[in-house]
């Protein structure tokens, strides 16, 4: 395979604890979903690799825990990112209306150690809440002050949503990191 190229990327997975950032990695990097809840102490890693026209892509998605225990490290974790994944829960209970209020905090806290890169959105656990019930224009609006660069919703229990989610913003790293090589 000549002229192919190898791209690394580091893409960081953050949020408030218990929405479902461990399982969305999982669901996409695995297939699988686990009903029960381990809270992530400090930070898990998983390395999952692509292949995009000829050339591979290794991924290592840093789950980084959402409890506030672990602020004081989460400096650390940002060093090197590409990409950033805040994910949030659509659940109708302190959970969900919390973790959508903590979207701010989450974000100026990225901004502060790694400003200028792609940051997703996930609403995340669809399947709990009737789909006519999510508030789009709120979600829409979030978006649109911080600038991110997309939005998806999304359920690592049923997986809707989660492969189409990932692979948006590898191929657009692949593809921002392939023209950079490619113009030298």
């Amino acid at each position: 395979m000549k002229n192919s190229e190898e791209f690394r990327f580091k893409i960081v997975v953050i949020g408030d604890g218990a929405v479902g950032k461990t399982s969305l990695i999982k669901k996409f990097t695995k297939g699988t979903f686990e009903t029960d809840y381990v809270k992530t102490i400090g930070a898990q890693f998983s390395k999952y690799n692509k292949e995009i026209n000829g050339d591979m892509i290794r991924l290592m998605f840093w789950d980084i825990a959402g409890q506030e225990d672990f602020n004081f490290l989460h400096h650390l974790f940002y060093k090197e990112t590409k990409a950033v994944i805040i994910v949030y829960s659509l659940e109708e209970n302190d959970l969900g209306k919390n973790s959508f209020t903590h979207i701010e905090n989450w974000y100026n806290q990225l901004n502060k150690y790694c400003s200028g890169i792609p940051v997703l959105l996930f609403a995340n656990k669809v399947d709990l809440v009737s789909k006519n019930e999510i508030n789009k224009a709120k979600i829409q609006n979030i978006v649109k002050k911080y600038n991110f660069f997309e939005y998806f919703t999304t359920s690592a229990k049923t997986g809707e949503g989660v492969i189409e989610a990932f692979n948006v913003i590898i191929e657009k790293l692949y593809f921002k990191y392939k023209q950079l090589s490619t113009n030298g």
